[in-house]
């Protein structure tokens, strides 16, 4: 559950500020991925943990209005997780991330294995325990399931994690991390040279992929931004529904730039992603 204050501009280390709003919004990366990639088109199951108390079941709740099958979703006896956001007058976001019932979730069970074995593209990110995403991510690309992995929040990744990844999608801040290089674009060459495909995003100045001996720019869409929160939660999603469709990269990578745009232009994370007409009718204009 995201817990949301928004503010004039963010505090400084030691200092107190006052806010202006506040709010509890139901997400989480693979929440909030998985609500994107249902409401973009795609059919979508979600493995993970949620407590028994009332975030859990408003999620659950939530997911499953979007059509998404939250049948290996279980329920632990630790809470929620939750995400603690601060927005700024820009739209700029901090967070603090407090996995709660996703640090139960250790190790694939047969639900999960059956539920990649059905899947196009398992998406992964990094609120479950790293040992059982790369478990997952292991266990995918032995069944010839493609893998996407968004690497948040950011830690260095053991190798066996990062050669089973076909579809990295960091952000910039993430990519610099993980290839010790600060410029995003030297970074991705440096993350693509394993042989996988990457997808760096960058805010307002939209994306860039490297693959094996291909670049591509992708431009952001001008939007005034309310807030960004989600945004690249909600362009993985869609990235992942446009690749599963057999889309060819430029237009999924349209599509997912267009459903981040729209995103920025409300409040929130799972209550700001747009639907698939949405997205269609916001490339007809463009």
């Amino acid at each position: 559950m995201d817990l949301v204050v928004t503010v004039d501009r963010a505090p400084g280390r030691g200092e107190t500020v006052t806010g202006r709003t506040f709010t509890t919004v139901p997400g989480g990366k693979g929440a909030n991925q998985a609500l994107a990639a249902a409401r973009a088109g795609g059919e979508v199951a979600f493995v993970g943990a949620v407590g028994d108390d009332e975030f859990g079941r408003g999620i659950t709740s939530l997911l499953a209005g979007d059509g998404v099958d939250v049948s290996g979703l279980a329920v632990s006896d630790q809470p929620t997780g939750t995400a603690h956001i601060t927005v700024d007058a820009t739209g700029d976001n901090s967070i603090v991330v407090v996995p709660g019932a996703n640090g139960t979730v250790t190790s694939l069970t047969d639900a999960h294995r059956a539920a990649i074995d059905a899947a196009e593209i398992v998406l992964l990110q990094l609120e479950l325990p790293l040992g059982l995403v790369a478990e997952a991510a292991r266990y995918a690309r032995s069944r010839g399931v493609r893998v996407m992995l968004t690497p948040a929040p950011a830690v260095p990744l053991p190798p066996e994690l990062l050669t089973a990844v076909d579809v990295l999608v960091p952000n910039e801040h993430e990519a610099a991390l993980l290839a010790g290089v600060a410029d995003p674009v030297a970074a991705a060459r440096s993350l693509a040279a394993g042989g996988g495909d990457v997808v760096v995003t960058l805010g307002g100045r939209g994306a860039l992929r490297v693959a094996a001996g291909a670049e591509t720019a992708v431009p952001a869409f001008a939007v005034e931004a309310v807030d960004t929160t989600a945004a690249g939660d909600t362009f993985a999603g869609v990235l992942a529904v446009g690749l599963a469709a057999g889309l060819d990269w430029d237009d999924a990578l349209r599509r997912a730039s267009a459903a981040a745009a729209l995103s920025v232009r409300r409040p929130g994370a799972s209550s700001s992603m747009p639907d698939r007409a949405e997205i269609d009718a916001f490339l007809t204009e463009a």
